[in-house]
C-alpha cells in the first residue's frame, strides 16, 4: 500500500511506504493515478527512497520464508546456491551478535 497527499486539485503531491502523521489516504501501489505520478515525477529520489525502504523489508520477509522452508524440511540450506547461503549466514551471525549485545545492554541497566 502507498500512502499518498493531495493538492487543492485533488492531484497525488508525494506518497510512503509507512503511514506518516499528515497522509490523507492510502491505495494500492499497482493504482493506475500513483503509477503516472511515478513515472512523471521530477525527482526520482522520492522513488528511489521508497524503494530502497521496501527492499529492505522484503528483504527480511525473504529471509524468513527461507528459514520457515527449511524448518519444515520443504528445503535444505544446502539446496541454496553457496553465495546465498553465504550471505543467510552471515546475516543471521549479525543479527546473533546484536542480540547478544542488547542482552548485555538490558543486563547492566539493573546495575546502574
Amino acid at each position: 500500500m502507498a500512502y499518498i497527499n493531495r493538492n487543492m486539485n485533488g492531484e497525488i503531491t508525494e506518497f510512503f511506504e509507512s503511514r506518516q502523521h499528515d497522509t490523507q489516504e492510502y491505495m494500492s501501489m499497482d493504482n493506475v493515478e500513483l503509477t503516472t505520478f511515478i513515472q512523471q515525477s521530477a525527482t526520482s529520489q522520492e522513488v528511489k527512497a521508497v524503494l530502497s525502504s521496501s527492499d529492505v523489508a522484503l528483504v527480511r520477509v525473504l529471509e524468513d520464508l527461507i528459514n520457515t522452508l527449511i524448518d519444515k524440511n520443504i528445503i535444505q540450506f544446502t539446496d541454496l546456491p553457496l553465495v546465498a547461503q553465504d550471505k543467510l549466514a552471515n546475516r543471521e551471525k549479525i543479527r546473533g551478535h546484536l542480540t547478544s549485545l542488547d542482552n548485555l545492554m538490558s543486563d547492566d541497566e539493573g546495575i546502574l
